[in-house]
């Protein structure tokens, strides 16, 4: 028997009722055996929010069970909005979650909690291990040895000037994983890989809002991931579709872009400095007043990793397209949709302006990836 695995983009609910934000992918998602998502809010009654905490969102506890009642059973917190909200309300998400009956993987209340791994047994027998990582960090949010935090797979930043007698040009950007992280994480893998058939590595990385483009580092962490063991890496953050590729036989989704994420806008916000800094990156974004979803123009476009597991092994991975409208509400259009073809169209573009090597075609099931 054939089971399947579905990980989504982004989490970041914030409406009167939870559930609406499901209402066109629930079937799908219960039907699956395994559902694993990225969350990046917090589910708590309060909060004090830290300093470096950028867009910050605390949404409230009963985000939770709609979650669980959505399908998902699998929740990463590592990325940038962990700690948004302190300690407290860190430790009252994870509660909430796991009453809702949600494991939750990336993050703890040390490092050595925030680097285990979430395994899930399917009905064959065949046991499924997921661990999670996040390369964007706002300060203090990584969990060390006494403070709570996700786990980090940091990464270094080098300007080189390109014309050295022309001051003020642009320059040449480098990046290159913390050694210290990519060891940490490799031993993850290799550990997890001793307690379970196939191992899934979530990344929170890469360069939000900026179409195609993919980090140097983000191929020596996916390289370092899969030689030590990964099976299908799961990327996320840049808030719009990146390439995949193919490493070894291996998948790797740089990013699925978002998932149920709203973002209302007010007037203040669209003229504050901050909006305005990011809003130069994105190809065309403009803010929506009466709508929730205040993204650029590509992030309508986004898709749900899938899986096929059977045996032990991993025997088909690809992806099922998705379109947010101004509702911000996730639907899946139907094969040879204008907005199914969308997807599928721009991931093939963004794919070959990054150089990378993923080939895509319609499947039963979903579109499928391969070298």
């Amino acid at each position: 028997m054939t089971h399947v695995i579905l990980a989504t983009g982004d989490l970041a609910p914030d409406r009167a009722n939870y559930d609406d934000s499901y209402v066109a992918t629930r079937e799908v998602l219960q039907a699956a055996d395994i559902v694993f998502g990225q969350l990046e809010t917090s589910f708590a009654a309060s909060g004090t929010r830290l300093p470096q905490a950028r867009h910050a969102v605390l949404a409230r506890p009963d985000g939770s069970a709609a979650l669980a009642r959505a399908g998902f059973d699998v929740i990463s917190m590592a990325g940038n909005h962990c700690m948004d909200w302190g300690r407290e309300a860190y430790f009252e998400t994870r509660r909430n979650l796991e009453r809702a009956g949600i494991s939750v993987v990336g993050a703890g209340k040390d490092i050595a909690e925030a680097r285990q791994p979430v395994i899930r047994t399917l009905g064959d027998g065949t046991r499924v291990a997921f661990l999670a990582y996040s390369s964007i960090l706002p300060h203090s949010y990584w969990a060390d040895e006494r403070r709570p935090g996700c786990a980090p797979m940091r990464a270094h930043t080098v300007y080189e000037q390109i014309e050295h007698d022309q001051p003020g040009t642009p320059a040449r950007v480098h990046t290159y994983p913390h050694r210290e992280d990519l060891a940490a994480m490799q031993a993850d893998i290799r550990a997890a890989k001793e307690q379970a058939d196939l191992v899934f590595v979530s990344q929170h990385w890469g360069i939000h809002f900026v179409r195609a483009v993919v980090a140097d580092y983000e191929h020596d962490v996916a390289r370092a991931a899969i030689e030590a063991g990964a099976d299908a890496i799961i990327g996320g953050h840049p808030h719009i579709i990146k390439g995949c590729q193919v490493i070894d036989g291996k998948p790797v989704f740089h990013c699925l872009c978002n998932f149920a994420t709203d973002l209302a806008m007010d007037e203040a916000h669209a003229k504050s400095k901050s909006w305005n800094e990011i809003r130069v990156l994105a190809e065309e974004w403009e803010p929506d007043f009466e709508g929730l979803y205040n993204f650029p123009t590509a992030s309508r476009l986004a898709m749900v990793a899938r899986f096929e597991v059977a045996g032990g092994k991993l025997l088909k991975a690809g992806f099922l397209p998705l379109h947010i409208g101004r509702d911000a509400v996730p639907r899946l259009p139907a094969p040879g949709s204008d907005e199914h073809d969308a997807v599928v169209d721009y991931l093939r573009q963004v794919t070959a302006e990054a150089g990378l090597n993923a080939q895509y075609r319609q499947g039963p099931g979903m579109v499928e990836i391969h070298q």
